[in-house]
C-alpha cells in the first residue's frame, strides 16, 4: 500500500513539474513526453527515437521532422517544450 502512494505521489509530482516548466525534448523520456497535449506513448516513442537517430534538436520548430508531428502540434506546444540550452 505505502509503494502504491509513493508511486501516485511522483507521478502527482511529475505532472505537477511539467505544469510549470517546459519539457526539453532533448533529454525527456517517453514517460515525460507523453504528458505533453497531443503526445500519447507512440509519439513520444517517435520522438525518442528520431532523437536518438538524428541527435538532438536544434530547436522545437525541429520536432515537426518526427514523423505524425506536425506545425500545427508543434505551434500548439508552443512553451511547453524546450531544448535546452
Amino acid at each position: 500500500m505505502v509503494k502504491f502512494f509513493a508511486a501516485t505521489l511522483c507521478g502527482v509530482l511529475l505532472m505537477a513539474a511539467t505544469a510549470f516548466a517546459a519539457i526539453n525534448i532533448n533529454t525527456a523520456n517517453t514517460q515525460e513526453l507523453s504528458t505533453l497535449s497531443g503526445i500519447g506513448p507512440a509519439k513520444a516513442q517517435a520522438i525518442v527515437d528520431y532523437r536518438e537517430k538524428n541527435g538532438p534538436f536544434k530547436s522545437i520548430n525541429d520536432l515537426a521532422k518526427v514523423k505524425g508531428i506536425g506545425a500545427k502540434t508543434v505551434k500548439k506546444l508552443g512553451t511547453d517544450i524546450s531544448v535546452g540550452k
